[in-house]
């Protein structure tokens, strides 16, 4: 750990953060047994999409809880992380959507109705409890946008579900994985943009107050 007497103070987390999140870890490892149990008996693409997305927010939520009390240098490089795992996991489900096309898998809808609309109920309740937060850094902007897209996804599931009971085909389940993918994505780009700003301030604040190093600003 990079840090000294000479450092910033880190700032205090909002009050009440740290409970939102150890509830919203729980509700979110609760719903990743759920909706992957479920998303291996219907076949549905977007279900396995949201199991895995719940899985992350997971971890997110850990490694939101570790830093919670370190500096914004330390919390800077935790949102890039869970920035980065953001996009990534858009580009997996993206592959996965594709893969399907070929295999050419339909799946069964009503277990993807009724698995969605139970994780909706968990998403929305932790996305209210947590919508307070989301003007803070960058570490909580992150924990925001992560749940914002959760509740987002299961309305699309719960509509891709219509659309193959409807259709009798696994397009409307593939379009809206395309959506959730292109959420996670564009989502992790913003918080490695915030995370990179945070970061950045963090260093120059460090070196201001370290004796005998000068900011960027001054050379």
């Amino acid at each position: 750990m990079a840090c000294s007497c000479s450092a910033p103070e880190p700032k205090s987390p909002a009050p009440g953060f740290r409970r939102a999140l150890w509830i919203a870890l729980w509700v979110n490892l609760a719903m990743f047994l759920v909706e992957g149990t479920a998303s291996l008996t219907s076949g549905s693409v977007s279900l396995m999409a949201d199991a895995i997305d719940f899985f992350g927010d997971s971890a997110n939520y850990i490694l939101s809880l570790t830093v919670l009390s370190m500096g914004m240098l330390w919390r800077g490089r935790a949102a890039m992380v869970k920035g980065i795992t953001m996009t990534v996991f858009g580009l997996v489900v993206w592959a996965r959507a594709v893969w399907v096309v070929q295999a050419g898998i339909t799946p069964e809808p009503l277990t993807m109705g009724t698995v969605g609309l139970l994780a909706l109920a968990a998403n929305v309740s932790v996305a209210v409890m947590l919508f307070r937060f989301r003007e803070g850094d960058s570490d909580m902007r992150s924990v925001w946008l992560c749940s914002r897209n959760d509740a987002i996804s299961n309305v699309a599931v719960m509509v891709a579900a219509l659309g193959v009971f409807g259709t009798g085909s696994a397009w409307p389940d593939l379009f809206v994985a395309a959506i959730m993918g292109t959420l996670a994505v564009t989502a992790g780009v913003s918080v490695v943009r915030h995370a990179r700003s945070d970061i950045a301030g963090a260093k120059a604040a460090t070196m201001e107050l370290t004796p005998g190093v000068s900011s960027p600003q001054s050379r």
